[in-house]
C-alpha cells in the first residue's frame, strides 16, 4: 500500500508531496471534453511531468465528477439520453485508449445524479468545522434536479448501458475503471431530490460490481462513504472491505473517518472518528490491497488556507498506519 492523493498535480503542490513522500498520485481531471489534453502525447506530457517530481502517476479522472447534474461534464450518460450519450461513451472509450497508450494503468469516475450532499457544517476539534449530513435538516430544502424524477430501474438501466460499452474496452486496453460510491447513501424508496441513490448502498455496490464480471471493473472505494451507509461502522466497515477486498474490487481508497452513521454523520479528522483506522488499515493488508490509500474531505480550520495543513496531518498518518502494519507483518 502506498499513500496517495487527488488534490491538485500543478508543480508547486507536487514539489510538497515529494517533500512528503507522497509518491503516488491521481492526476486533475485533464480536460472536460476529448481534446489535446486526452490525446496520447497530452498524457505523456502529464505523466513525464508528474514523474519528473519523482512521483508515479497511478490514475487519471474521467470527466465524470461528483459535481453532480447541474455541473458534471458530460450529463447525458446520466440522463440516459441517445444519441448525446453514445457520442459521451464513444468519447470516455477514446479516452481510456489513449490512457493506455500513455501507460497509465488506472481511471477514476462518478455516476452521481445528486454531487455530494451536505448540511450546514459542525463544530469538531478544537473549533474546526466538520462537514455533515443530517437527512431531516437537508429535505425541506430538496427540489428535484434537472434529471427530474430517476427511479432505481432507470438509474440501474444506464449504469448497465454505460458499462457494456465502456468495460469492454478497458479489458481490451487493460486499464482498470474504478467507481466512486454515490454520497450519501439515501433512504431506499424515498432517494432525494427525487433520485434512487442506487449506488448509496453496500447491497447496491455489490450489485454494480457484479453487472460485468472482470478485474478491470472496480471501485474507487471511499472509506468514508461507506461508513456512511452503515448504522454501526465502527463495527461494520471492516466485513465490507473484507468483500470487496477479497474479491479484488478495490481500485483505490479514500481513507477518512467519520462519527455517526447512516443519514447523520459528520467527517472527522482521520484520528477523531468511530472507525478505528489502524484495525482498518490492517484488514486492507490482510486482502492484499496494494494500491494508493488517499487522504479525503479534511476538516477545515480557521487559518489553514486550502486544508494544507489538514492534508498534511492526514498525510502522515496515512503513512504512519501503512508502516505499523508492515512492521507487524
Amino acid at each position: 500500500m502506498t499513500v496517495g492523493t487527488q488534490h491538485g498535480d500543478s508543480d508547486a503542490i507536487l514539489r510538497v508531496l515529494a517533500g512528503f513522500g507522497v509518491n503516488h498520485i491521481c492526476s486533475s481531471l485533464p480536460s472536460a471534453k476529448l481534446d489535446q489534453r486526452w490525446s496520447v502525447d497530452g498524457l505523456f506530457r502529464l505523466r513525464d511531468r508528474i514523474e519528473s517530481f519523482g512521483i508515479a502517476l497511478d490514475m487519471v479522472p474521467l470527466p465524470l465528477s461528483s459535481k453532480g447534474i447541474e455541473r458534471v461534464e458530460m450529463p447525458n450518460i446520466l440522463l440516459g439520453r441517445s444519441p448525446g450519450r453514445d457520442r459521451e461513451i464513444d468519447a470516455i472509450c477514446e479516452m481510456i485508449r489513449n490512457t493506455a497508450r500513455a501507460g497509465i494503468p488506472a481511471l477514476k469516475y462518478n455516476l452521481s445524479l445528486l454531487g455530494v450532499v451536505r448540511t450546514e457544517p459542525t463544530k469538531g476539534r478544537g473549533d474546526a468545522r466538520y462537514s455533515t449530513f443530517v437527512y431531516d435538516k437537508a429535505r425541506p430544502l430538496a427540489p428535484l434536479t434537472t434529471a427530474g424524477i430517476v427511479g432505481a430501474d432507470a438509474y440501474w438501466e444506464r449504469i448497465t448501458y454505460f458499462l457494456h460499452r465502456v468495460v469492454p474496452v478497458a479489458v481490451e486496453f487493460k486499464v482498470r475503471l474504478a467507481c466512486h460510491p454515490q454520497d450519501p447513501g439515501m433512504p431506499k424508496g424515498r432517494g432525494f431530490r427525487g433520485v434512487e441513490t442506487v449506488l448509496g448502498s453496500v447491497d447496491g455496490l455489490k450489485r454494480f460490481v457484479d453487472i460485468v464480471d472482470s478485474p478491470y471493473h472496480g471501485l474507487n472505494f471511499c472509506q468514508g462513504t461507506v461508513a456512511e451507509m452503515l448504522q454501526k461502522p465502527g463495527e461494520q466497515i471492516f466485513d465490507v472491505i473484507r468483500h470487496f477486498g477479497a474479491r479484488k474490487k478495490i481500485f483505490n481508497v479514500h481513507f477518512r473517518n467519520i462519527r455517526g452513521g447512516f443519514l447523520n454523520f459528520q467527517e472527522t479528522f482521520i484520528d477523531d472518528g468511530d472507525v478505528d483506522m489502524l484495525k482498518a488499515m490492517r484488514v486492507y493488508r490482510e486482502v492484499g490491497y496494494d494500491g494508493m490509500m488517499m487522504p479525503d474531505h479534511v476538516p477545515k480550520i480557521d487559518g489553514d488556507v486550502e486544508s494544507a495543513q489538514s492534508f498534511a496531518f492526514a498525510f502522515g498518518y496515512i503513512k504512519a498506519l501503512i508502516a505499523a502494519v508492515n512492521a507487524e507483518a
